[in-house]
């Protein structure tokens, strides 16, 4: 698991209900809460565009021992700060709306917080409607020598692929033009998921890494698995 791997200033895209919240390093403090430490991860920056979404994102993160604040230019509508928990002893999490589709159009709170010690996402890049374009903000944001961790589903990758480490004996060729045929169906009822992305590859691609470390799964769990497998790894800025 890579979420272990998260520390210092954080900048998680899409982030949903903040379910991936439970896997970073946490510490039980005086009272027996079990909450995030503060010595590993010193701040949390979710930029999650889907206000619906907010209210069990809030809870999840002071379940997880986070003190809340909204951002007041993209989210007015909300309370600004978390009077919930003591905010000297919780690591602040900033809820901000908005994406990194394009540069121009940042949400200056994120802007503000970089660079980031670590950057993530987790089934995020195939709604983003230009994922190439996200993918080198990742890495204008990033501070150098950091890393952008990321599990993705993307399209089938093809037989004999290097970064496969669980093959499963799936018909790559046939799965992967299945994902071609239903695309644009899928993306209008998955709210823009698009299964047709070669995820992985365009992250290796992209210019100012200095390493990039991912592999790739092709669950064979049912139906939809066939459909979805995975990406899942680590990239670190030059």
């Amino acid at each position: 698991m890579i979420w272990p791997d998260i520390s210092g200033k954080v900048l998680e895209l899409g982030p949903g209900f903040a379910e991936s919240l439970r896997f970073l390093s946490h510490t039980t403090t005086n009272d027996g809460s079990y909450v995030v430490d503060l010595h590993v991860t010193n701040s949390y920056t979710a930029l999650e565009p889907n206000k619906f979404l907010y209210d069990n994102l809030h809870k999840n993160a002071n379940a997880n021992g986070f003190c809340v604040e909204y951002d007041h230019k993209t989210n007015s509508e909300f309370k600004e700060t978390d009077t919930t928990l003591d905010s000297a002893n919780a690591v602040p999490f900033k809820i901000v709306c908005g994406t990194l589709d394009k540069l121009a159009d940042i949400p200056q709170a994120v802007l503000d917080g970089a660079p980031y010690n670590t950057i993530l996402t987790s089934f995020v890049l195939c709604t983003a409607k230009d994922s190439k374009s996200t993918i080198d903000n990742i890495i204008k944001l990033l501070k150098p020598g950091s890393a952008y961790i990321f599990i993705e589903h993307v399209r089938q990758p093809p037989p004999g692929d290097i970064h496969v480490v669980e093959d499963n004996n799936v018909n790559a060729i046939f799965w992967g033009k299945v994902q071609d045929w239903i695309n644009t169906l899928w993306s209008i009822v998955g709210h823009g998921c698009c299964i047709d992305r070669n995820t992985g590859t365009t992250i290796s691609e992209a210019q100012g890494w200095a390493s990039v470390d991912y592999k790739s799964v092709r669950p064979v769990i049912d139906l939809q698995s066939r459909i979805m497998p995975l990406s899942f790894g680590k990239a670190i800025k030059a």
